[in-house]
């Protein structure tokens, strides 16, 4: 379809629209939408081969090598584009400095594959989240489950955080009574007890799956119920009481590939 017109108006149908996905977590999951910007974000989207619905640019973004060529991407595709004026672009943005690009594409239904499944229990802060995320991909987590209490994985920040995992790497919602059915045993929490096993002593080929907890709280019952014994800890210097969560599950995680791939 190519560059369908000019959106010079904040008050565009189409433009009001992409707000409201920006706010509402509620209207990205019934529409099943949600919404990314910047050159990196925009051309892994597009490098994806995901389904593509809607792309929005600056003439300032079209004027650049860079991002000319990921227009052409976008025509070749025949995704539905306009070309927008910078208070348009500044109204479809979640950042203080739009960089002149915005894709509407739906959530990515990816599915799972073999490999350990990470579990995330009350993580609030997005940017966590969207780094935690990352790791997953980089780490070729089989799939990543998100359970009730964290913040929405297509949240603005989480996504930009996340630096393009989103189109890669499986990531679910999910109940505890779905979880308890689907990963198989045992699953490893994190946890900075004593009485829990060092990371490098656990037996992460034969492991279901690793529960990484909330920032301040930490893991809450269900997710203690369901690993029962299975605790796993990062050994520290002393004086030192914990990781955040980001760090810790990107130290876990490697460990695990690192026992996948060991000869």
């Amino acid at each position: 379809m190519g560059i369908v017109d000019t959106i010079s108006s904040p008050s565009n149908e189409r433009v009001r629209r992409v707000q409201a996905l920006l706010r509402s977590t509620r209207r990205r999951l019934r529409e099943g939408l949600l919404v990314v910007e910047g050159l990196r974000l925009a051309a892994e989207a597009v490098q994806s081969q995901l389904p593509l619905t809607w792309a929005f640019f600056t003439p300032d973004f079209a004027a650049d090598s860079r991002g000319a060529a990921l227009i052409a991407a976008l025509a070749e595709r025949q995704t539905p584009t306009w070309e927008v004026t910078s208070p348009v672009m500044a109204a479809l943005s979640d950042t203080e400095t739009p960089q002149g690009i915005v894709l509407v594409l739906p959530i990515p239904t990816l599915a799972p594959h073999a490999g350990l499944s990470l579990i995330l229990d009350g993580i609030r802060d997005p940017g966590n989240l969207g780094t935690i995320l990352r790791a997953a991909w980089a780490a070729a987590v089989g799939q990543t489950l998100v359970l009730p209490g964290c913040v929405d994985f297509t949240a603005p920040k989480v996504l930009r955080s996340a630096m393009g995992a989103h189109f890669h790497l499986p990531v679910r919602r999910m109940t505890w009574e779905q979880l308890r059915q689907e990963v198989t045993a045992p699953v490893w929490l994190a946890d900075a007890g004593a009485a829990a096993m060092p990371y490098d002593r656990v037996d992460w080929l034969a492991a279901g799956g690793l529960i990484i907890g909330g920032e301040a709280e930490g893991a809450g019952a269900e997710a203690r119920a369901l690993a029962g014994p299975h605790l796993v800890t990062i050994p520290m210097a002393a004086g030192v009481e914990s990781l955040n969560a980001a760090l810790s599950a990107g130290i876990l995680l490697f460990e695990a590939a690192r026992q996948r791939t060991a000869p």
